[in-house]
């Protein structure tokens, strides 16, 4: 059964331009922070300026820009049937009027998000850092193959996400601030939920925290990458002829029409190279950075073995 967080993920990415949640949810992160997806996890490993990768005194962070409030209310398989002012009754103050919605859900993974005020902070100098980030992950301070930096957090001042577990889930939820009338009150502070059935995932955050991010990760040059794809191909070619010279079996020509050769996303070069063919000076010829991608979202839901 497909994990009922990964639409709102992939939605995320695509509708903010790129961020995406920390996992899990409501976890914080921060620019400079440096991890690694294992099992579908979030590892962090460190932080650049903290473990001075960086010195903290290069950092340049650029504070509190205003993102496109817009993009950061959306919904996916979710309806309406009901949306409207009811009266109630209190002992107390007697009669009184409210807004309610019953919000439904299509299917597993339906969700609801609403934010206020999303603003991101930004390593401001990552064109300047990135080369030397380069030589430094990969050789003089560690010796990573696969990393992943951020470069930008977002907060909101509140959020709120509904998340089904179920088909026809469904969440009814009412204010009492007339200011709503009848338009949408889900995500507003002063919202109570009245029950809800199906639901996996359900949060209210009235505070700044730093829970969406966007970051880089390191990947194999392009040029490096296809050089290797071309020679793997060569020497799978020229190992029929061998393989036919060496072995005291039968291979008839056919075999040399089903060798597999993988694709690049599932090979990495660097396993092949020589002792210390890569080193401090060579490290920019094979290595770069490149934005995290809806495949790298994709890994938040992939678990191994």
């Amino acid at each position: 059964m497909e994990n009922a967080y990964k639409n709102f993920y992939r939605n995320f990415y695509m509708r903010t331009g790129g961020y995406i949640p920390a996992k899990p949810l409501n976890s914080v992160i921060y620019p400079g922070d440096f991890f690694q997806i294992k099992n579908g996890e979030i590892i962090i490993l460190g932080n650049l300026f903290r473990d001075a990768v960086i010195d903290p005194a290069e950092a340049a962070i650029n504070y509190r820009n205003k993102l496109n409030a817009n993009s950061w209310n959306f919904n996916d398989g979710l309806s309406k049937p009901y949306s409207g002012r009811t009266n109630g009754h209190d002992i107390t103050d007697g009669n009184f009027e409210y807004s309610k919605q019953v919000l439904a859900f299509a299917k597993r993974g339906s969700f609801i998000f609403h934010s206020t005020d999303p603003e991101t902070t930004k390593i401001a100098n990552w064109m300047e850092i990135q080369q030397q980030l380069i030589i430094k992950l990969t050789q003089t301070y560690y010796s990573f193959r696969e990393v992943y930096v951020v470069t930008e957090i977002a907060d909101t001042s509140a959020w709120s996400l509904a998340i089904a577990a179920e088909q026809n889930a469904e969440l009814e939820i009412a204010s009492e601030d007339e200011n709503f009338g009848l338009t949408d009150i889900f995500g507003h502070q002063s919202t109570k939920t009245i029950q809800s059935r199906d639901i996996e995932f359900y949060h209210k955050e009235s505070s700044r925290k730093p829970c969406f991010f966007k970051a880089k990760k390191l990947v194999v040059n392009d040029e490096k990458m296809d050089y290797f794809m071309s020679e793997l191909i060569n020497r799978r070619a020229e190992q029929q002829e061998w393989a036919k010279s060496f072995y005291d079996i039968d291979i008839n020509n056919d075999a040399y029409n089903h060798y597999y050769i993988p694709a690049k996303s599932e090979i990495n070069p660097l396993d092949m190279l020589s002792g210390n063919e890569l080193n401090p000076n060579t490290a920019l010829l094979y290595f770069r950075w490149a934005d995290a991608s809806l495949d790298d979202v994709e890994r938040l839901f992939s678990n191994y073995a």
